[in-house]
């Protein structure tokens, strides 16, 4: 079965998403659409990037993943089909496929060169996406659906600080919940801390962590707490309550760990 996902910025109030799944049953009728979200930031690569590579990894390989996101082509910024470890992305090269892959080397890329059907250039998911999809699914080759294109647009995510007794990092995202995720991985953590006693901080009064968590439950309703979940990150959230708001937590915000010599 032809598995499709469809990642976006286009909310839930406007046709765009049901016009897109519309094509693809249309193309495609034995396809099996998957919503990963529709209510990125607009414009916002990085978050996009995110969402997609914490949830791209669990499906099957071969699976398609549409991304919907300043999908807008130019001559800097083409359209482009890719090939990551089973999985094919669609979607333009805008920057976001160097942020969803840890492993450039391991990456084949074309810039489409499909004729789209509509005399507008402003939908490509519905008008160009689609076709490279289908074209996929009906077994053609990526350098059937356009020329080979040897580097994709870079984007540095930014990385923490890290120094001998300190990591310094940002908030990346925050989730309907309001959990905040800060661009801290546990290998950083360990490595750094190398099982020293700490204290997470950031901006607001009274905001010092010195523990990690395994679970929300294990701290009291309304009690903030930081974890590793299931997404490698490190977490700042609130017990049952919202923690980016009753922390001032905002995007970009700065995070820090400090290590303490036993």
């Amino acid at each position: 079965m032809a598995i499709i996902t469809l990642t976006s910025d286009w909310g839930t109030r406007t046709p765009f998403a049901s016009s897109v799944k519309g094509a693809i049953l249309k193309h495609i009728p034995n396809a099996q659409i998957v919503d990963i979200t529709h209510n990125i930031s607009p414009y916002n690569i990085m978050e996009a990037s995110f969402v997609l590579k914490n949830s791209a990894v669990n499906f099957p390989e071969g699976t398609i993943h549409l991304v919907g996101v300043n999908t807008e082509a130019s001559l800097e910024y083409p359209h482009v089909a890719v090939l990551h470890k089973g999985h094919y992305f669609i979607g333009a090269d805008n920057g976001i496929f160097s942020l969803l892959f840890d492993n450039m080397n391991d990456v084949e890329a074309v810039e489409i060169e499909i004729l789209q059907e509509s005399e507008y250039f402003t939908f490509s998911t519905r008008d160009v996406f689609v076709s490279a999809a289908k074209m996929i699914l009906e077994g053609k080759k990526l350098k059937d659906i356009g020329n080979p294109r040897k580097e994709l647009t870079q984007k540095l995510a930014f990385k923490p600080g890290t120094y001998p007794d300190k990591i310094v990092g940002k908030v990346i995202y925050i989730d309907d919940y309001e959990n905040v995720y800060i661009n801290i991985d546990e290998t950083i953590f360990k490595t750094t801390g190398k099982g020293r006693p700490f204290t997470i901080s950031f901006r607001t009064y009274d905001s010092e962590i010195n523990r990690l968590s395994k679970a929300y439950s294990d701290v009291v309703p309304g009690e903030k707490l930081a974890l590793f979940g299931s997404t490698g990150y490190l977490e700042i959230a609130i017990n049952q309550g919202k923690g980016s708001s009753l922390l001032g937590l905002t995007l970009n915000d700065s995070v820090t760990i400090d290590f303490f010599n036993k």
